[in-house]
């Protein structure tokens, strides 16, 4: 009498529409068995995919047949679709399995493979899933690809966001408070360059933002956070970018904005962040007499602590924390205007903006010229390589870039035609802070500390008596 093991496996597609269910293929399995007069040993369950042979219960049933090898001489499945789903690998395994003693079969697709005809048999009923499997998952790419170009955004929200499903059963997604409002924040918060990613990541932590530090870095540069769907390359379609159907949390104009600071591309600062609220100025003072940055640090004293502001690398050059806090609050004084100036400080600085904004549907007409532009050189970029004047590799690299290009100044002509700012609200509220600098600056946490420091991109150079810019 033979002696065979049943292997029983399902996906959950196929056990809700094939009827493929474990019960149902034991039943068949055993009655086989029974009317060709099969001793069955073992049965063993698997729930995974047949893609590869990579399947938990397969792996210990291999290793238990290399411990009793010989023992048994099949290993019955309905079909040879329950064994494998790829070719290549159920060729590698069927070798496999004879090395231990051990012959495959599907009763319902049965095969002599020491006639050699048959393994052309073999080879379709291997083949057939496998391409059943391909189809299905290049039908779904390209579904998926074309909902992307619909501006349709596909998988788990990301950080901010939160999906939903129409009535009409559609799905989609919509901003989530208070997420997207710390999210749009981290990207205000970095365009403005006081702050590297890691010191931003680390002030969304503590407003509540749920995120891990890989995907907040991932979001940062993810253009769906400004409303663009990215369409990775395809065969000879270049990637691109597509206009969203979901709110936008950023404009066009800040998340580039954010790019050239994460690229280096803008001239921004970088100052280390520090807890120690009695430490304000690290990263902003520059040593007298090396003129490298100062750090800070504090020292142990008997009763207390002691803080300072030191230079490294060899140079002995150190100030106290106090005595250089002080100055430093001497020279936002400086900014303050004299109460009986204030009319004429207003008028003046209205006078500039207005002069400046005047200028407005100049902008405007100067950045359609330049999209004119650049839309002008990629079509002649279209004529060279259609008429073989350039290799494609070019053609790709040179397009790629003029994309680009095209897309921020697009970013840039959408915010000019935004809403009006609000100019005497804010020329009040800014009056207000300047006149009241030195308290907010005394009274502010560390993060407002570091916002007023940030006044001085250039930095600011310690003589021991005062300060003084480059």
């Amino acid at each position: 009498m033979k002696i065979a093991d049943l292997y029983i496996r399902v996906s959950t597609d196929e056990q809700a529409d094939k009827g493929y269910s474990q019960r149902d293929q034991e039943e068949r399995l055993r009655r086989y068995c029974q009317i060709q007069n099969i001793e069955v040993r073992k049965v063993i369950y698997e729930d995974h995919s047949a893609k590869t042979f990579i399947r938990p219960e397969w792996n210990k049933y291999l290793i238990f047949l290399r411990k009793n090898k010989n023992t048994a001489d099949l290993v019955l499945f309905i079909k040879w679709d329950r064994f494998s789903r790829n070719a290549g690998d159920a060729y590698q395994m069927i070798s496999t399995l004879r090395k231990l003693g051990i012959e495959p079969q599907a009763v319902e697709q049965p095969l002599d493979l020491s006639v050699p005809e048959n393994k052309m048999m073999l080879a379709f009923y291997l083949a057939a899933p496998e391409v059943e499997n391909d189809r299905r998952a290049l039908n779904t790419f390209h579904g998926m690809r074309r909902a992307k170009k619909e501006g349709r955004y596909l998988g788990i929200a990301p950080t901010g966001y939160i999906n939903r499903t129409s009535e009409a059963g559609k799905k989609y997604i919509e901003p989530h408070e208070p997420q997207a409002s710390i999210m749009k924040w981290a990207f205000e918060a970095l365009a403005e360059g006081c702050f590297n990613a890691e010191q931003i990541y680390k002030m969304a932590k503590e407003k509540g933002l749920k995120s891990t530090k890989s995907n907040f870095w991932m979001n940062i540069r993810n253009p769906l956070y400004c409303g663009k769907i990215v369409i990775p390359k395809y065969k000879d379609e270049e990637a691109h970018t597509v206009k969203a159907q979901h709110e936008p949390l950023v404009s066009e104009l800040l998340f580039h904005q954010v790019q050239d600071v994460l690229d280096g591309r803008k001239r921004h600062y970088r100052p280390m962040y520090v807890a120690n609220s009695t430490l304000p100025l690290r990263g902003f003072l520059i040593c007298p007499k090396c003129t490298k940055k100062l750090t800070g640090s504090k020292s142990k004293g008997r009763t207390q602590d002691y803080f300072y502001y030191h230079c490294t690398g060899g140079c002995k050059c150190r100030f106290r924390a106090e005595f250089l806090n002080d100055i430093f609050v001497n020279e936002l004084k400086k900014f303050v205007p004299r109460p009986e100036y204030l009319e004429l400080y207003q008028i003046i600085l209205q006078e500039a903006w207005y002069d400046q904004t005047n200028h407005s549907h100049d902008d405007k007409k100067q950045i359609s010229n330049q999209i004119t532009d650049w839309e002008g050189r990629l079509t002649y970029l279209r004529e060279l390589l259609s008429t073989q004047k350039i290799e494609p590799e070019d053609y790709r690299k040179m397009k790629a870039e003029y994309t680009d290009k095209i897309e921020k100044l697009l970013g840039k002509l959408a915010n000019s035609a935004q809403a009006p700012v609000d100019f005497d609200g804010l020329l009040n509220t800014g009056l207000q802070n300047l006149m009241n600098i030195e308290r907010l600056y005394k009274n502010g946490d560390i993060v407002k500390k570091r916002e007023i420091g940030s006044m001085y991109p250039e930095n600011l150079t310690i003589d021991g008596f005062g300060v003084r810019t480059a």
